[in-house]
């Protein structure tokens, strides 16, 4: 873990009494705020906290453009455009990078203008704007070349599965360049499968067991990179607290006080009447058939 994440010049530690939100109102642009996450973050971002600024290309459905405008300022942006991205980013103090090519089945040539060039865009802009963060949008396919049967750690090599894998570890490796040489500070989502809960308790979800996260959890985990400001670089990922987790949250719950609220096994019906809290074992003293090693020192 030491080695994804980085602390503000003259910060030794996190201290555990300074994990609670700014004392000032953040300005926060979200790109691709018409998409799943921007949308959910949009309509759900705690309350009278951020100025909301909600970037969307335009040819989105009228409908959906519209009900964003109850939650902040709707703007249109390409990020091809690095000129009008640098304007939209003027008075922003973190940009929530979400806009991008989602598809795993993505070739080089849909995703290079996205989530390579528009990345590199955004980055940019914010760096001529004078932002103070960005968090970007990566996802579990950065790491999703290795084994199902390995729990994968932010400070473990990057293995993309696929090119869309590789996008977002171009994305990981200009974020942690800007941090560290550039002074606009990055932190980096490694998004799993967001999902509602009711997709979840379908029982042909089981496949999404262990890269589950859940609205509401995501939600709280981008609120409290916004909050952060200790951090001048990290790596998170991004899934609920499920009993099987296929990435390890562990860095997340500590640098930032990330507390999810679900899992998977306790939502979906296929797997909540196994109990799999009571029926699988800790291996510890937590398990009510155990006894101490040392009851008969301690009697």
């Amino acid at each position: 873990m030491s080695l994804s994440f980085t602390l503000e010049p003259g910060r030794n530690c996190i201290a555990e009494g300074q994990r609670r939100g700014p004392s000032r109102k953040r300005a926060v642009l979200v790109t691709g705020a018409a998409g799943r996450i921007g949308s959910y973050f949009a309509h759900n971002a705690p309350q009278g906290r951020y100025d909301l600024r909600l970037m969307v290309r335009g040819d989105e459905d009228a409908g959906q453009i519209e009900a964003l405008r109850a939650f902040g300022e709707v703007v249109e942006g390409d990020l091809a455009d690095l000129e009008g991205l640098k304007r939209l980013c003027e008075g922003i103090d973190t940009v929530v990078h979400m806009a991008a090519d989602p598809s795993p089945s993505a070739t080089w040539g849909d995703l290079l203008p996205a989530n390579v060039i528009g990345t590199y865009h955004v980055f940019a802009a914010a760096k001529a704007a004078g932002c103070r963060r960005v968090i970007y949008a990566s996802s579990i396919h950065a790491v999703s070349g290795y084994p199902a049967d390995v729990q994968v750690k932010t400070s473990d090599p990057v293995n993309p599965g696929d090119l869309y894998g590789v996008s977002k570890c171009f994305g990981e490796a200009l974020a942690r360049y800007m941090a560290e040489k550039e002074e606009v500070s990055a932190i980096c989502l490694r998004i799993g499968a967001f999902q509602p809960v009711e997709k979840a308790q379908d029982p042909a979800a089981v496949g999404l067991m262990d890269a589950f996260v859940s609205h509401r959890d995501l939600c709280q985990l981008i609120a409290r990179c916004i909050d952060d400001e200790q951090l001048r670089f990290a790596i998170f990922h991004g899934v609920s607290d499920n009993r099987f987790k296929r990435l390890d949250i562990s860095d997340a719950r500590e640098l930032v006080g990330y507390a999810p609220a679900d899992d998977f096994t306790e939502v979906n019906p296929a797997l909540r009447h196994l109990r799999l809290s009571e029926q699988v074992g800790s291996h510890s003293l937590t398990d009510s058939g155990q006894e101490s090693g040392i009851r008969e020192e301690v009697q």
